[in-house]
């Protein structure tokens, strides 16, 4: 089986892949305090819960933008999860990826590694100029060509960082929940207003950078939208732009880099 593993700021995703198929997949805190050995703990755990065996796992790819967790995954792999030849796992970097894609920006080594594998899988699955938005701590879009160029993108904060810093500085301002809508538009009450103006205010703005976004790429061909990211369910209804949504974009990233690397 193969171990994959996405860290990011706020979650963490792990999948496990039999040959082609996603067996199970999990999302957690991402808790930089955690040790190499709780962290194996807590998935041994869910694993038995699962009822998958972890000494059937022969390879592990990791891709993170935490890197003090990072240190402790890789540890804790190494030790816990590794086969018997004890094989280090396969780290996503600028470097580990620059036979499966062209990173065209001021400084490569300065991109996402998340950024970079939605990148490659999206391109896997589409083959054609792309836009691909991530609904993480950050919202990341990601702007790739057809012969799969990372070009560059742009980043914004988040909807939960943006309704946190809403609620935390103005005092009449409340926490509010945003898996339901409000009737209208315009809001009659400051709680529909607040869950309208995040809504639909992020989903005219992302129409909107989609829009710029993709003059600038100056394609004559379509340019496919893909979006992924724990928010992404609930602001996509509020965009026209999006052609497709893909929750499992990154972890399947992962499968088809590690994948191609040993291939190789």
């Amino acid at each position: 089986m193969l171990f994959v593993i996405d860290i990011g700021n706020s979650h963490t995703v792990i999948g496990l892949y039999e040959k082609d198929n996603l067996q199970g997949h999990w999302r957690i805190k991402s808790d930089r305090n955690q040790t190499p050995d709780e962290i194996a703990i807590q998935f041994n755990a869910l694993f038995a819960m699962a009822g998958l065996n972890h000494l059937k796992i022969s390879g592990i790819i990791i891709s993170s933008v935490v890197p003090s967790l990072e240190a402790a995954w890789i540890d804790c792999c190494t030790k816990h999860f590794s086969d018997s030849r004890g094989s280090r796992p396969f780290i996503v970097n600028s470097e580990s990826l620059k036979d499966l894609i062209t990173i065209k920006t001021d400084y490569p080594a300065e991109v996402g590694a998340d950024r970079l594998v939605n990148a490659i899988a999206a391109w896997s699955r589409y083959g054609s100029h792309l836009i691909v938005i991530d609904f993480g701590t950050a919202i990341t879009f990601d702007c790739v060509t057809d012969s799969c160029e990372y070009i560059g993108g742009t980043i914004l904060p988040g909807v939960a960082i943006s309704l946190e810093a809403l609620s935390n500085r103005a005092a009449k301002l409340p926490h509010i929940d945003i898996s339901t809508s409000p009737e209208t538009i315009i809001g009659k009450n400051t709680v529909d207003a607040m869950k309208s103006g995040v809504l639909h205010g992020y989903g005219a703005m992302i129409d909107g950078l989609v829009d710029i976004l993709g003059k600038e790429m100056c394609s004559s061909s379509k340019i496919n939208v893909v979006a992924t990211g724990g928010m992404a369910e609930l602001i996509i209804p509020y965009s026209r732009k999006v052609d497709h949504v893909e929750p499992m974009l990154t972890l399947q990233g992962l499968h088809y880099i590690y994948t191609k690397v040993h291939e190789k």
